[in-house]
């Protein structure tokens, strides 16, 4: 509101020219200005690594780490029975048609430890595992700089399943 109008008109028509060039990508349904994302394009990503995350903001999420460098699909969302999703409202036979086009070697739900995110995981590894491509989840643990004494139960459990060699 102390802002001049002038201000607001400026930012108003950006948010509307973002609107209006800012689309999905026609592979991974990503955010993008042209027809494919910048890591569709980018031919040094591994093909052989699909990533299937919720929502655009978990691409951004797993690029900040610098630690994955394969491909990605977005669903669009999780399955969700109380909220009426199911696999049908999701890019899933999206998901089944481009892996049956590239070929990856694994497939890497990375959703969120939730119940829909967990669902989700499920039915895509029972969907997708038969096929011979290997079904693969995103590890839980404790987080770096976290005490034992401030983690739930669950987070404690899964972090002991989750255990490697040093």
């Amino acid at each position: 509101m102390n802002r001049p109008r002038a201000e607001a008109q400026s930012l108003a028509e950006a948010i509307l020219a973002v609107k209006d060039r800012v689309r999905l990508c026609s592979r991974c349904f990503s955010l993008t200005e042209d027809d494919l994302c910048t890591i569709c394009s980018d031919e040094r990503r591994d093909g052989s690594l699909l990533c299937v995350v919720a929502e655009v903001k978990d691409i951004y999420a797993l690029e900040r780490t610098s630690a994955y460098r394969g491909r990605y699909h977005v669903l669009g969302g999780l399955i969700s029975p109380m909220d009426g999703i199911g696999p049908a409202q999701l890019r899933v036979k999206e998901l089944i048609e481009r892996i049956a086009a590239e070929g990856p070697q694994e497939l890497v739900v990375a959703t969120n430890p939730n119940a829909e995110g967990e669902a989700t995981a499920l039915y895509l590894s029972r969907l997708i595992g038969p096929s011979g491509v290997r079904v693969t989840r995103l590890a839980y643990g404790l987080p770096i700089g976290g005490d034992l004494d401030y983690a739930d139960e669950v987070t404690l459990a899964k972090a002991l399943e989750g255990r490697r060699a040093l």
